[in-house]
């Protein structure tokens, strides 16, 4: 926020984190002046780092040196006075489980120590009241785009208030307490007094990852939307299928992953995908499904026959099939089938349809396609095409009351889109540009473009994810406010689940500190500390997080 806060500063004195309070109009700002160059690379800082950083930087923060102990014994989380969420919330009920034991961890020494603090100074802390104020907490629902995930802490002897609208915002808050409590040196656990004001820069802030170029084990799902909860991301963009294998198992449709899958064990039940949206509704996570169409579908058309276009040389058939064949009233009929069930087992409001990379050959190789193309005025455009085809299965996923994303293809080829489609912007070349048309076509838009994290390199790659300001793009206030996210993406060709959470994590990080926090946090060394230390929460929690830089963090000099 304009300052270079540095670690130690949280503990040193009473200061206060300026930011703007009004809520979404914080991404809305003036161009922040450019950040001065940083060397390429830091000094380690000797030692290691504290361990109550907090990642991402809250919008508001206030701190005090006056610490205050935690008995694990006693220490509670509860629902407060007043609270529309209580005892039957399995939601919160289930993260207070989870967050007292991310503060304390499960040490039998912990849970027989019912004694008092031992000789330490310190006040003592004995309860976090969590407050729902909204008249429906929505402890039974499932996250959306208009979600408040906005929360209000304050941590005072002897009692420290969490008040939130949503739920969600309560599981937010969660999350930010539990950054705040570290243990000392001596076993003892202590927290600052402290008041803050907190809620997300963008609406939309998501992950991606691609279970078709390798097939991700349930637990590597689970344990990456843990660590999303931990960075406050709140979209998990599933990409399920894909040329290389189709692991959904369908219900209406069983064969698509029978034949489409590597194998029958490589595949997603039912069960699995409920359990999955569940785990992932208990930490305030969007389960996306993306079931890309028409390209990207060899898997597809070995489980259901003539759904894909025949390619041809010269008059004869080849043998090999190119995208789904736009042309038959039978695809559209699978289609409409199939499309209703991922409506009913994914309960979010909007599917990604995907559209992208349709490479045209085949269908410009094929007969019926050409004649088919005649016939409909299209000329030699396949890009008509392409969208004739999007605008029925626009239409189809439109009649079970869901909305959609696409990739930008779909808005670069002209498709007819319907007002509230959302466009998803990928291409790395001029994404600013391509901002800037969607935006100012009155489409919402997503930014992935920047953000593509299977590409790899050499050092910290973070620092140039982490300084992408996603407002800097030519238009107006009303177009800068329908930018509404963006997405981290893992694409699968070289990640399974032996290095797909150390590649994800801490890099992700970055990312989702820029969708929450302030436009002006941008103060790169203050970030680096911040970060190292938080990679070692990830560590101590479970995440495989791979280094920052050189270092060791608090907790391995611990032997714990």
């Amino acid at each position: 926020m304009g300052r270079a806060m540095g670690l130690a500063g949280l503990l040193l004195g009473l200061f206060l984190v300026p930011a703007v309070l009004v809520s979404t109009g914080l991404r809305h700002g003036a161009p922040p002046t450019e950040p001065a160059p940083e060397p390429a690379e830091w000094e380690p800082v000797s030692g290691s780092f504290r361990e109550d950083s907090l990642w991402p930087l809250p919008q508001w923060l206030r701190t005090s040196p006056r610490q205050l102990q935690l008995a694990p014994g006693r220490f509670q989380l509860v629902h407060g006075v007043g609270s529309s969420a209580g005892p039957d919330c399995g939601l919160l009920q289930d993260a207070f489980r989870r967050y007292y034991e991310y503060m304390f961890g499960q040490s039998p020494r912990w849970t027989r120590s019912r004694g008092p603090p031992g000789g330490r100074g310190e006040p003592e802390l004995s309860q976090l009241q969590v407050v729902i104020e909204a008249p429906d907490p929505g402890c039974h629902s499932y996250p959306n785009l208009a979600s408040s995930e906005a929360y209000h802490l304050t941590v005072t002897e002897p009692v420290a208030i969490l008040k939130a609208d949503e739920v969600w915002g309560a599981l937010r808050g969660l999350e930010t307490f539990s950054q705040l409590v570290h243990e000392d040196d001596y076993g003892s656990f202590l927290v600052n007094e402290s008041e803050i004001d907190d809620f997300p820069r963008f609406a939309h802030r998501g992950i991606l990852l691609d279970t078709s170029r390798h097939y991700l084990p349930l637990k590597s799902i689970l344990t990456n939307l843990d660590a999303m909860a931990f960075n406050k991301f709140n979209v998990f963009h599933w990409h399920i299928v894909d040329d290389q294998s189709f692991p959904y198992q369908s219900i209406y449709f069983p064969e698509l992953s029978d034949k489409g899958a590597y194998s029958y064990n490589h595949i997603y039940t039912p069960t699995d995908i409920s359990l999955v949206i569940e785990y992932a509704r208990l930490r305030g996570i969007r389960v996306i499904p993306e079931f890309d169409t028409p390209g990207h579908t060899q898997s597809w058309g070995k489980g259901q026959r003539d759904l894909l276009t025949p390619c041809y040389s010269g008059e004869r058939p080849t043998g090999s099939f190119g995208p789904i064949n736009p042309i038959l009233n039978t695809t559209y009929d699978f289609m409409t089938k199939f499309y209703k069930e991922i409506s009913s087992v994914f309960p979010d409001a909007y599917i990604h349809l995907g559209g992208d990379e349709v490479n045209f050959d085949c269908w410009k190789s094929n007969p019926e396609v050409r004649e088919f193309m005649r016939k409909q005025g299209f000329g030699i455009d396949y890009a008509k095409l392409e969208s004739y085809y999007i605008q029925k299965i626009l239409d189809i996923v439109s009649s079970y009351n869901k909305g959609y994303v696409v990739w930008q293809e779909v808005f670069d080829n002209k498709a007819q889109l319907k007002p509230d489609t959302v466009v998803q912007v990928w291409m790395g070349n001029n994404y600013a540009h391509e901002l800037s048309s969607v935006t100012g076509a009155g489409f919402t838009a997503i930014l992935a473009a920047p953000w593509y994290l299977d590409y790899i390199s050499y050092g910290q790659d973070w620092k140039k994810y982490y300084s992408v300001e996603p407002l800097n793009f030519p238009g107006s206030e009303k177009q800068k406010k329908l930018l509404i996210g963006g997405e981290a993406c893992l694409w699968g060709e070289f990640v399974d689940a032996t290095n797909l959470t150390p590649r994800l994590w801490p890099r992700a990080s970055a990312v989702g500190e820029r969708l929450w926090s302030s436009r002006n946090v941008t103060n790169l060394q203050d970030a680096y500390e911040r970060l190292t230390n938080h990679r070692c929460r990830m560590l101590r929690r479970g995440i495989a997080a791979e280094p920052v830089f050189v270092g060791y963090c608090a907790h391995e000099a611990r032997g714990q």
